[in-house]
């Protein structure tokens, strides 16, 4: 046992000066690490979502997520960069099931899950300062629509730049 415990330890100070080499060397890294936040404008819940793979919280219906540490995007903008967004939505988050661990429970489960949706955009990337990226917002909206923003602030502040309010209607018809 003090064995493993010592090999584990070298292994995480082998680890660490690794990392802090890493940060020494010469040049600009090709990538920016920045959290992962999510605003859901729609009624129905995420259960989760990804950038490029790179994994966000579920967000409830109407409300937000995030603070998932990192997704990794180029570390100078350019026009034309793009991502991909996917996403799984329950469009009934608020379903009862009977108690759980039962096989009733299990049934309702299953049939309830059957009904989760899964979606997937191409984004741009929008832009931002070279070297510097605070986070990457990803707002869902109606129509399986995704606006994004690297914007420094929250949502909702002055300033921010997407606007949209936070409980938006499905239309009768989205567009194509």
């Amino acid at each position: 046992m003090k064995t493993l415990i010592s090999r584990v330890i070298w292994q995480w100070a082998g680890v660490c000066m690794l990392l802090s080499l890493a940060g020494c060397s010469p040049g600009t890294p090709k990538f920016l690490a920045g959290d992962l936040n999510g605003v859901n404008h729609t009624s129905a819940a995420i259960n989760h979502f990804s950038v490029n793979g790179y994994g966000g919280a579920n967000i409830s219906p109407y409300g937000y997520g995030g603070g998932v540490c990192c997704v990794m995007l180029p570390s100078q903008w350019s026009p034309g960069l793009k991502f991909k967004v996917e996403w799984e939505t329950d469009p009934n988050s608020t379903a009862r099931l009977p108690r759980l661990g039962t096989d009733e429970y299990r049934a309702g489960y299953a049939k309830h899950k059957a009904k989760y949706q899964q979606h997937s955009a191409i984004v741009d990337i929008p832009s931002y300062e070279i070297g510097t990226l605070c986070s990457l917002k990803i707002h869902f909206l109606p129509c399986n629509q995704v606006k994004a923003t690297t914007a420094c602030m929250a949502y909702g502040q002055p300033g921010y730049p997407i606007k949209d309010p936070i409980e938006m209607k499905e239309p009768a018809v989205c567009p194509k």
